[in-house]
């Protein structure tokens, strides 16, 4: 049984994130968990509210959290009907998407969270809106990000840009590997050269890579040295990649696409769903 959680605002874009994770996970058994976090309106203390006006503004916005979730279980009982496999659960919490993911963390294990996620308009250097961005950064556990308007597709090519740098029993590759198995996809490792040999730890973490993924489609790529999203957008048009896959841990090709200065020059645009998976403590 996996735990699936699922992140809404109730958008059009968390819409699309909805159903792509109920069909990536069509054929398995999963629990997903709706999940809307909601503060009032933020009030100037020198409006001089009472505090029987500030439990109304809270029960207004708990109310209408819990009514677009009840809406939300309607819309996904209309659109895919009955499936035994699958269990919806919706969670209001007042609190912010952040906090509120790691408090229901701490809370109960989550396998996976699935969320929408678009970029900024007119900003063509921004890969993610802020919220994505910030779930990124401070929630260790995977997540799996789904672009505006994306259509499902199988991911029957999935891509993994690696530096060859981490120790992958550290690294929960299990789910990326489930996925792979569950779809028959390929697993496309990419190493983009530096310009110098590969170390012996590299070599190491090389060969553990292909005996993890021995036993099914697994093919291990190198480039010449350039930008890793030019390497990225180089290897999209060779393959029909339906899947990208990365890990976030320190010093890792994430941490500097996404975290450092240079993101804004980096003018990189991502169209198909992004897997991010933390490395263990």
């Amino acid at each position: 049984m996996k735990t699936i959680l699922l992140p809404t605002d109730f958008s059009d874009n968390a819409w699309n994130a909805i159903k792509y994770a109920i069909q990536l996970y069509n054929d398995e058994l999963c629990t997903f968990y709706l999940f809307n976090t909601y503060t009032p309106v933020i009030y100037n203390v020198g409006f001089g509210l009472d505090t029987s006006t500030q439990y109304i503004l809270n029960d207004a916005a708990k109310t209408a959290s819990e009514t677009g979730l009840k809406e939300l279980m309607e819309r996904i009982a209309k659109e895919f009907g009955t499936n035994s496999s699958h269990t919806f659960k919706p969670l209001a919490k007042f609190n912010t998407l952040v906090f509120g993911i790691k408090e229901l963390l701490d809370e109960q294990p989550i396998d996976l969270i699935v969320m929408g996620t678009k970029g900024a308009t007119g900003a063509k250097e921004v890969l993610f809106g802020s919220n994505t961005v910030h779930v990124f950064k401070h929630i260790k556990a995977p997540i799996l990000a789904i672009p505006a308007d994306f259509a499902y597709e199988s991911p029957h090519e999935i891509l993994f840009p690696t530096d060859l740098q981490t120790a992958y029993d550290k690294t929960p590759l299990n789910l990326l590997k489930d996925i792979a198995v569950t779809h028959n996809s390929r697993v496309n490792a990419l190493h983009v050269s530096t310009g110098y040999e590969l170390t012996a730890a590299q070599e190491a973490h090389k060969a553990t890579l292909e005996r993890f993924f021995s036993g099914g489609a697994y093919l291990y790529h190198e480039m010449e040295q350039m930008e890793v999203p030019e390497a990225i957008q180089k290897f999209q048009l060779r393959y029909k990649i339906n899947m990208l896959a990365m890990i976030n841990n320190k010093h890792s090709i994430f941490e500097n696409l996404f975290f450092k200065s240079t993101i804004n020059k980096i003018g990189f645009h991502l169209n198909i769903p992004f897997l991010v998976m933390s490395v263990k403590k």
